[in-house]
């Protein structure tokens, strides 16, 4: 059985020629030989598997080359060239400097640099992955980069320009490699698939070429893989299948769901999508690509944009003259939010699944955005339910105190002012009864609650619509609030307080870290309905919290919507546990159970940092 050599290396380019998607740099390198004029280093940055090392072998074999073609290549038939293809040439050195990164390597490679070459006018240094070199191997190398022989000529690759010193930049001839196109790799594809006797479809090719995210060497290795799992015929959906990759199909059917508000359809789609394993983010991303793409199959001039096969074209092009631009422009911002949140979600599937129903009723109503720029965080009901016919009810005036629960949770409006009733002269009965209603609740002594939503104490501000009292008489109708009602101080738990007291200890400035770090552990006492108590464990830090007690207060009740909130500092008896929150506190904890560190601090003389 032969030797098995996988695309990348197989059909790696031997002239600038058959480099693929470097015109630019190829015909650069390629005129600098030809006229002479050769720098003494080169710096070749850019993406992985662009081909910045096959570039430097090239031009050192051609800079030796005895007899180079007309249009500046390597002969390939010179004593040079041929040591070079049988790998025994001496004039040509490759350092890996991801394992040969330390100052005595440097030096060997610049006792090296003295020495002439045997054959041909140059010597060749190639240095890959140079930002992985220490800082004292760049020193070592600046002095030789600078000014090396005439004979000597650095080719230095990274893939991470940002790294390297800014002296060693200032040497280099910087040559920045870009991205391969779609277009390029593909048809690189197709011509190794033609050499090795292999039938591929254009979309497969095309879905490669995009997971291979413009680089050349990612590409080979993926189309090697597909041909492994479909034995030498690669179709589309083997590619899909093979590389997981989600097919077309479903955003299509996923945007007509959407414009014709067919919510239910989506979360089935994507109900699937799940069980075929794939994951909401990868799905989601997608679907921004897919309405991106929508996008730029609106306008004849943005076409080239679309990097898909010649038979996807079609179908991107009669799908986007469905969808309007405002919608394609809102459905790509949510698609992007639900982007950047999904990663801190805890509810990753409710996050994607409520981007879908955002999504479905984009296009319900018509109504225009103020701006126009983001979409209304606004989920409208699925399905609409008849009301319930609202049954007459008696009022029994015995009853008014016996509310139930829900009736008074509501706020207690004050009563009305003497001028309104004098403007509603035909309503006076029925401002006395509902004075008299508000009378009752007032004397049950009655607060709004903080809303019980996770227990993190929101409060709702303004309560909802004002509920009508009972009237005795139906054909007299109750007389309506014009005003707003004053606010009232909002009741609050033990939970709610110390949520708060977290979040103010987490905007302290950095200057008050140590008092932040206290604050984030203590767990705070509710004395009574408005006093709260801090307990700590000595007279110093009591000082600081009472000196910090009028902030905290004032903060406290804005955040609680309770202008009675009172803050309580008090130092813990002996006999409490009080959590030790600096180091010293902490070990003087631990010297009271083990007398010997006592011992082993006054012995060696050891204090805190």
């Amino acid at each position: 059985m032969e030797n098995y050599i996988v695309s990348a290396r197989k059909y790696r380019p031997a002239t600038f020629e058959s480099v693929v998607g470097q015109r630019a740099l190829t015909t650069t390198l390629k005129n600098a030989i030809a006229t002479g004029k050769l720098a003494h280093a080169y710096l070749f940055c850019g993406p992985r598997g662009v081909g910045k090392t096959t570039c430097a072998r090239i031009f050192a074999k051609t800079i030796n080359c005895q007899h180079p073609t007309p249009d500046g290549e390597a002969c390939n038939e010179c004593e040079s060239c041929r040591a070079f293809n049988e790998h025994r040439s001496y004039n040509i050195h490759e350092l890996d400097a991801a394992s040969n990164n330390s100052v005595d390597d440097i030096r060997q490679l610049v006792e090296q640099v003295r020495i002439p070459p045997q054959i041909g006018k140059y010597k060749a240094y190639i240095i890959d992955e140079v930002h992985m070199l220490s800082a004292s191997a760049f020193n070592a190398f600046l002095k030789t980069l600078e000014e090396p022989p005439q004979h000597a000529i650095f080719i230095l690759a990274t893939t991470e320009k940002h790294k390297i010193l800014p002296t060693i930049l200032s040497r280099c001839q910087i040559y920045d490699f870009q991205r391969i196109g779609v277009e390029d790799i593909v048809a690189h594809l197709a011509y190794v698939a033609s050499k090795e006797g292999i039938t591929a479809e254009p979309e497969a090719l095309n879905v490669i070429a995009l997971k291979a995210d413009g680089g050349m060497r990612d590409a080979l290795s993926i189309f090697d893989q597909v041909i492994s799992f479909t034995g030498g015929h690669i179709t589309y959906q083997q590619t899909i299948e093979n590389l997981n990759v989600l097919d077309y199909e479903y955003y299509f059917r996923l945007t007509d769901f959407l414009l014709a508000n067919q919510v239910g359809d989506a979360l089935l789609l994507f109900n699937d999508v799940l069980n075929k394993g794939f994951d909401g983010n990868h799905f989601i991303t997608g679907l921004a690509s897919h309405f991106r793409d929508l996008l730029v199959s609106t306008d004849a001039a943005t076409l080239p944009l679309l990097e898909v096969g010649a038979s996807i074209r079609q179908r991107y092009g009669e799908q986007a003259r469905k969808c309007p631009l405002p919608f394609l422009y809102r459905a790509m911002k949510l698609c992007n939010d639900c982007d950047l949140n999904y990663r801190t979600s805890r509810n990753k599937r409710l996050l994607v699944e409520l981007t879908l129903i955002q999504l479905a009723q984009l296009t319900s109503d018509n109504e225009e955005e103020p701006g126009g720029h983001s979409p209304r965080p606004v989920i409208k009901p699925i399905t609409q339910q008849a009301a319930a016919p609202q049954q007459p009810v008696t009022a029994q005036p015995q009853a008014a105190p016996q509310q139930p629960q829900a009736e008074a949770r509501q706020p207690k409006p004050q009563p009305q002012p003497a001028r309104q009733a004098q403007e509603q002269p035909g309503a006076q009965a029925a401002t006395t009864h509902v004075a008299s209603v508000l009378n009752a609740q007032k004397a049950e002594g009655k607060k709004i609650p903080v809303v019980d939503k996770g227990r993190l104490g929101i409060s709702i501000r303004h309560a909802q619509a004002e509920e009508k009292p009972y009237d005795p008489a139906p054909a007299t109708a109750p007389a309506q609030v014009s005003e707003p009602l004053p606010e009232e101080d909002y009741i609050f738990n033990e939970r709610d307080i110390n949520y708060y007291w977290q979040e103010y200890a987490g905007r302290l400035p950095h200057e008050q870290v140590a008092m932040a770090k206290r604050m984030q552990h203590m767990r705070l006492t509710l004395l009574n309905d408005t006093t709260f108590e801090a307990v700590v464990d000595n007279p110093i830090v009591a000082k600081e919290f009472n000196e910090l007690a009028p902030a905290i207060q004032d903060y406290l009740r804005t955040r609680l919507k309770n202008r009675k909130v009172t803050m309580t500092v008090r130092v813990s008896e002996p006999s409490e546990r009080v959590r030790a929150y600096g180091r010293d506190e902490q070990f003087q904890m631990m010297s009271q159970k083990n007398k010997a560190l006592l011992e082993l601090k006054d012995e060696f003389g050891l204090e805190f940092a």
